[in-house]
C-alpha cells in the first residue's frame, strides 16, 4: 500500500546502444548511440528504450542505427550503482556478460 502512495521520481539512465553492422550477426557488435533515459527502474528503461528506437516518430534525428531487433545489446550504466548489460532475445531483454560484446 505505501508503494502506491509514495510516487518515486524517475531518474536519468545513462544507455548506450550496440549492434552489428549487419542484421542477425552475432559478433562485431559496435557503439551506435548513446542517450540518457528518464524511468523508474531497470526494467521501465529497458521497455522506454525499445519503444523510443522502434516507433520512426520517436527516434532522435542523430540515430544511424536501425530499429531494436534480436540479438542487439543495451549498457545501463548506472555509475557508481554499476554496468548493466542487456542482449534483447526473442522472449524479452536478458542480461549478459560483457564478454559477448568482444
Amino acid at each position: 500500500m505505501i508503494k502506491v502512495l509514495i510516487k518515486r521520481a524517475s531518474i536519468p539512465y545513462d544507455v548506450t546502444i550496440f549492434q552489428t553492422p549487419k542484421y542477425r550477426e552475432h559478433k562485431g557488435h559496435k557503439e551506435v548511440y548513446r542517450t540518457t533515459i528518464p524511468a523508474n527502474n531497470r526494467e521501465q528503461c529497458l521497455q522506454e528504450t525499445f519503444s523510443r528506437f522502434n516507433v520512426t516518430d520517436r527516434i532522435p534525428a542523430n540515430y544511424n542505427g536501425r530499429f531494436l531487433s534480436t540479438g542487439d545489446i543495451i549498457l545501463i550504466d548506472e555509475g557508481r550503482g554499476g554496468q548493466y548489460y542487456f542482449q534483447l532475445k526473442p522472449g524479452g531483454w536478458f542480461p549478459i556478460n560483457r564478454i559477448l560484446l568482444c
